[in-house]
């Protein structure tokens, strides 16, 4: 088990076994969570956290001396999600590698890593698991289900799975389903990762090999999506990092390295196998599924719902957040964020998100 968060915080939840929407079966299933604040009595204040691809349940610091989170200055006491008045769960995704059982844990049957032998899932796997974690933390309703891009996605699933367990729904740069565009960009990420020769078929940690090279690359192409095109070239334009002379080693520009930079980070903290895991759950990622169409999906939805765009997103387009307000039955609108950091806008511009959970969820 790879564990990328502070392992004090976490708290584990032994779920048994797990039925997957497959009809593959996993058993022993182990589902990584931190919470913030205190459960009211009743249970009303429970807020729920959906994490991002690569993110994972430690959303915001505990106290002073703990590691910053990914969401930190959206989460804690007086901050637009205030921990002083409500209860804060986030949970590791199921296959993903921060605590909650997928590739890189071992088999119940050998003990070695599941590696290629660990099913793929989906986000209403991912759901269901999440289901039992609100039993067992006595929560019948969630006050709000909150999340961006994969997180805004298991959040969308979460009001229509159990419309009666979600009171009010926040759905930030995520759509309904992945489109084609978003199904390409997904599988030459997938490529990058399975054409390493380090990877071995899924199979790297029991034959102690890491396929960083491939791991790397996805994290490259998928940063091309993160941010926006006028955002690097006001960055870095065709600035160098390093000139060369005709015939010596090529040039390097700095928007190359400020890329390697992204995967390295990522290489040193991220399995390639929940990589892989999540990034085919999102690719496979689509409300109408089983449901009849996109009016008849989001139909069952009763929560009151918030959406947010991003104007700048080119993974996740505003087009695709107008695409559920139009299907919703009574549509809320579409909030915008104005930024140039493209989708990652969603985790770097607080206040202009602040001020709209302020006017629409958390008054």
């Amino acid at each position: 088990m790879i564990l990328h968060a502070p392992a004090s915080r976490l708290q584990f939840l032994d779920t048994g076994e797990l039925q997957l929407e497959s009809g593959r079966v996993l058993e022993r299933v182990t589902l990584a969570y931190e919470t913030y604040g205190t459960l009211a009595p009743d249970g009303s204040n429970a807020v729920l956290i959906q994490h991002a691809l690569t993110a994972n349940s430690h959303v915001a610091a505990h106290d002073d001396v703990d590691e910053a989170g990914w969401w930190g200055p959206m989460v804690g006491p007086g901050a637009a999600i205030d921990t002083d008045r409500y209860f804060v769960v986030c949970a590791n995704m199921l296959g993903g590698c921060g605590g909650t059982t997928g590739p890189a844990s071992a088999s119940p049957g050998d003990g070695l890593p599941y590696g290629s032998r660990f099913p793929g899932v989906t986000l209403r796997d991912g759901v269901t698991l999440e289901a039992r974690l609100a039993d067992h933390l006595g929560i019948a309703a969630w006050h709000t289900v909150i999340g961006g891009s994969m997180g805004g996605a298991r959040a969308l699933e979460w009001a229509i799975m159990h419309p009666e367990r979600v009171e009010r729904l926040v759905v930030l740069a995520a759509p309904a389903y992945s489109n084609a565009d978003q199904i390409a960009w997904a599988h030459t990420q997938l490529i990058a990762i399975e054409s390493d020769p380090e990877y071995c078929g899924g199979d790297y940690l029991a034959l102690g090999r890491s396929p960083e090279n491939g791991l790397g690359l996805a994290r490259r192409i998928a940063h091309l999506t993160y941010r926006h095109g006028s955002e690097l070239d006001t960055r870095f334009g065709r600035a160098r990092q390093r000139t060369s002379r005709p015939g010596e080693r090529p040039e390097y520009y700095q928007v190359d390295s400020y890329l390697d930079h992204q995967a390295r980070k990522l290489v040193n903290r991220f399995d390639a196998g929940s990589y892989a895991v999540l990034t085919r759950a999102l690719r496979d990622h689509d409300v109408t599924r089983g449901r009849g169409g996109l009016q008849e999906a989001l139909g069952r939805i009763q929560a009151g719902v918030t959406l947010i765009a991003i104007d700048t997103d080119r993974l996740y387009p505003p087009a695709q957040l107008e695409e559920i307000d139009r299907a919703l039955p009574s549509p809320p609108g579409v909030h915008t964020i104005r930024s140039l950091r493209g989708h990652d806008g969603f985790l770097m511009e607080h206040d202009q998100l602040a001020a709209i959970l302020a006017a629409t969820v958390f008054a």
